[in-house]
């Protein structure tokens, strides 16, 4: 034998150690076993990546599962795969654009006509550091979608959510909401100079601010509400960030990445932890860091800018508030 070559025994024993300590690094798998045989669970932009994966996780443990999704095709594909791997026929695709109220408000409509239950709401769907962009209403692409979209969702679901309690709704937030600040006289990016990485960290702070919020109307209801950052993920959100557009930073960046970065299976396990744990019953308003709950950022935890920010997202996408905390959807502000 090559006295310079190892063995593959300790080969496999290398490469299965820096494995071990990547997902480690990563969080780990969902240590709960629970299953949710006969409950139904919606999932945003489950056609790839991390809403993929969960809608997975939760389709193997019996749940009735909806892929909310812009594209059908992918969306189709994804269910059938889904169903393929699992063997659970409950799995179904619907078209949701969350860059358009109306299509908000048509895909609620036929959720609360066809389903009798609607236990979990994994809201999922983001877009990342994409150019100055606006939705089909106006808004900044960002805010637009991955919170405004889901504010609205969120809110005309809110009774079938309730008549089905105990349920859950989960809101995928960032790290970088760390780093955002919600400028209430510049929400849309229309009178200051567009930085997308600014625009993507305040629609993550909107997020965690709302789950506050949300929190505090539920309370009583049986239904939570939790926020959390499932770590970076090598998912096709970050087409727009350039990172791997060179080979010097693919080169160089690869080996911290190949340890740091999660697959989009193991940044499922957030996701799918907060839908199924029987020990996070009753937890609601709080951030959860992976697999563990954690502050988050102080503006995150500021009531007053949370309630501000409701009201603004109530008018912006066009909800009456009446009665306290309740909801009315009605046609969006001309």
């Amino acid at each position: 034998m090559n006295r310079y070559l190892l063995p593959l025994s300790v080969l496999g024993t290398v490469a299965g150690g820096a494995v071990l300590l990547r997902d480690y690094v990563a969080g780990g798998a969902c240590p709960s076993k629970a299953t949710i045989h006969g409950k139904t669970v919606i999932v945003t932009g489950a056609n790839t990546g991390i809403g993929k994966q969960t809608a997975l996780e939760l389709a193997k443990r019996g749940g009735n599962v909806i892929l909310a999704c812009r594209d059908m095709e992918k969306c189709e594909a994804a269910a059938k795969e889904i169903r393929g791997e699992t063997l659970n026929h409950h799995v179904n695709a619907r078209h949701l654009d969350l860059a358009s109220l109306r299509s908000v408000r048509e895909f609620a409509t036929k959720i609360l006509a066809e389903e009798e239950q609607v236990h979990v709401l994994v809201n999922n769907a983001a877009v990342m550091r994409c150019p100055h962009w606006t939705t089909e209403d106006g808004f900044e692409m960002q805010f637009g979608v991955n919170y405004l979209g889901h504010f609205l969702l969120t809110n005309l679901l809110l009774d079938k959510l309730k008549a089905s309690a105990p349920s859950r709704i989960i809101n995928l937030s960032s790290l970088a909401h760390v780093a955002g600040h919600i400028d209430f006289d510049d929400l849309n990016w229309e009178k200051r100079k567009y930085d997308t990485k600014a625009a993507y960290c305040q629609s993550k702070l909107a997020i965690v601010l709302f789950t506050k919020e949300l929190s505090r109307r539920l309370q009583g209801t049986g239904v939570t509400v939790n926020a959390l950052h499932p770590g970076v993920a090598r998912t096709e959100l970050g087409r727009h960030t350039g990172l791997h557009s060179s080979a010097f930073s693919s080169f160089m960046l690869g080996p911290i990445f190949w340890l740091l970065v999660k697959s989009p299976q193991l940044a499922a396990q957030p996701s799918t932890y907060l839908a199924v744990a029987e020990e996070l019953e009753g937890v609601s308003g709080k951030y959860f860091d992976g697999l563990k709950e954690k502050a988050p950022a102080p503006e995150a935890e500021d009531e007053e800018v949370a309630r501000r920010l409701w009201a603004e997202s109530a008018h912006l996408v066009g909800l009456e508030m009446s009665h306290g905390s309740s909801v009315k959807g009605q046609p969006l502000p001309k």
